[in-house]
Order: C-alpha cells, then sequence, then structure tokens
C-alpha cells in the first residue's frame, strides 16, 4: 500500500468517525441524515460536473452500489436511534473488512494464518465491545452486524465501479439517488418540516465531511487493494469510541475500549499480512 493511499484512506477514517458522531447526536438521526446527503449531493454536484468521466461499463456498478447505500442509510440510522454509537460503529466496521476478505477469498483469494487470527481478534473485540454479560444489546449486535455486511458489499462493488468512472462522479451517482430517495419518503408522509428542522451547521457540516470521507476512500481504492483500504479506514472505530464517550457522554467502559482496539488489530492483520 502506497503512501498516498494510505494517507486517502487515514484521512477518510477520521472523516468518517466524525460524520457519525455528527449525526448520531441529533434529535431526529434520520432526518439529519437526509438532509446531510441532500446538502452533501447539492455541493458536490458542481465538482462532479466538472469532474465527469463515466464509461456506460460504469452503471451496473453504480445502480448496485446505490442500492446497498440505501440500505445502509436506513439501517444506520435505526441503529443510531436505538443504541450507542460505541456499540453499533465499532463491531459494523469491524465485521466489514471480514466480510470483505470472506468475498475476495470466494474469489479465489488465498487466506492466511495472520489473517485468520485476524478474524478471531475481531470475533473477541465484537464480544468485548457488546459486553461480556450484556444481554439487551443483541438486537443492536445483530443490526451492526447486517450493517457491516451492506459495508462489505459496496466496498467490493465499488472496487470494481472506480475502475470506469472519476471519484467525485461516482460518488454523486452513487448518492444522489440515496438522498431523493430519503426527502421523498418524508415528502410522501407529509415530514418535511422535520427536514427543515435538521438545516444547521451540524448537517452541514456532516454533509462535507460525510462526502469528503467518500471521496478519500474511493480515491485509495483506486490505489491499493480494498482489503487494504478497509483495514486502514477502520482505525476511525477508536475515534468513533472515544468521541462516543466525550462527545454523546456514552458510557464506556474500559472492556469496550479494548474490544475496540482488538477489532482494529484484527482488521490490521486481515487485511494487511
Amino acid at each position: 500500500m502506497s503512501a498516498t493511499a494510505f494517507a486517502l484512506a487515514a484521512a477518510a477514517a477520521v472523516l468518517h468517525a466524525f460524520w457519525n458522531v455528527l449525526l448520531a447526536r441529533a434529535a431526529d438521526v434520520r432526518a439529519a441524515t437526509t438532509v446531510a446527503l441532500a446538502l452533501g449531493a447539492l455541493a458536490f454536484a458542481p465538482v462532479a460536473v466538472l469532474t465527469w468521466d463515466v464509461d456506460a461499463a460504469a452503471v451496473p456498478w453504480i445502480v448496485a452500489s446505490a442500492a446497498l447505500e440505501l440500505l445502509y442509510f436506513f439501517l444506520l440510522t435505526a441503529a443510531y436511534r436505538g443504541f450507542d454509537l460505541s456499540l453499533v460503529y465499532p463491531i459494523a466496521r469491524g465485521a466489514a473488512p471480514v466480510l470483505v476478505l470472506v468475498g475476495a477469498t470466494a474469489a479465489g483469494a488465498a487466506v492466511g494464518g495472520w489473517q485468520a487470527l485476524g478474524v478471531v481478534l475481531v470475533g473477541v473485540g465484537v464480544v468485548l465491545v457488546r459486553g461480556l454479560l450484556a444481554t439487551g444489546d443483541t438486537r443492536g449486535v445483530l443490526l451492526a452486524l447486517v450493517i457491516g455486511a451492506t459495508i462489505a458489499g459496496y466496498t467490493l462493488v465499488d472496487k470494481e465501479g472506480i475502475e470506469h468512472a472519476s471519484a467525485i462522479a461516482y460518488l454523486e451517482l452513487v448518492l444522489l439517488p440515496v438522498a431523493v430517495a430519503g426527502v421523498l419518503g418524508y415528502a410522501a408522509a407529509g415530514r418535511l418540516a422535520a427536514l427543515r428542522a435538521e438545516i444547521g451547521w451540524a448537517t452541514a457540516t456532516a454533509a462535507a465531511a460525510s462526502f469528503g470521507a467518500y471521496a478519500l476512500a474511493l480515491g485509495a481504492l483506486a490505489l491499493a487493494s480494498a482489503p487494504a483500504v478497509a483495514a486502514v479506514r477502520e482505525t476511525s472505530i477508536l475515534v468513533a469510541v472515544a468521541l462516543g464517550a466525550l462527545v454523546l457522554k456514552e458510557r464506556v467502559n474500559p472492556l469496550r475500549v479494548v474490544g475496540a482496539a482488538l477489532v482494529v488489530v484484527g482488521v490490521a492483520l486481515v487485511a494487511l499480512l
């Protein structure tokens, strides 16, 4: 993995944790996320036009990625409305690279001993993040694992799609339909006032950070393998857990911190060795 690809993926990790915290703290998480998506799509549209380079071969990948992003949008907002970010985020982001590895293995890639150890560490980390004796967070854990599967899905899809389009144009075509679907859903329910209530500095900042993080990740994917990019991006887990405690005032015990760290180490072993 080149230094440029590493820097892009690391910057994407920090921005990703940041926008998740901004939206998780909103009074209406789904409305705030919808506003952030819409603002981001509008802000990046001129850049997409100026850098437009989309081959016809990209269309199937764009459609598949948009469908997975829409599912991710609904699952993530449901998770943040019911469960702590410091629970959902580490499990979802940690499971994704493991599932990316599974997808790569299915395509013929070999799995080494260090990668197998990484999978074990991710599993142990997930248990610690949940809590050894926790019984009330099972639904949150399962929801986070499904979110991880959608992340793995669009990571693998985007790795192929970005070969046929410029990063910002590809990003715009993937996320614009998700934003439109979100706004239309609120319009159909007669709840546009809920969207207007969430327009402000937090959603505007989240919009810039989310689109920026995705663009940086796509840039990294153009320079490095999907597992390697996924590994570096998941350092955002530690950032998110720290911000969950400091900003969202969640009860993050030492076991959850250790679990998050194990997930990061496991992901690194899965993707980099």
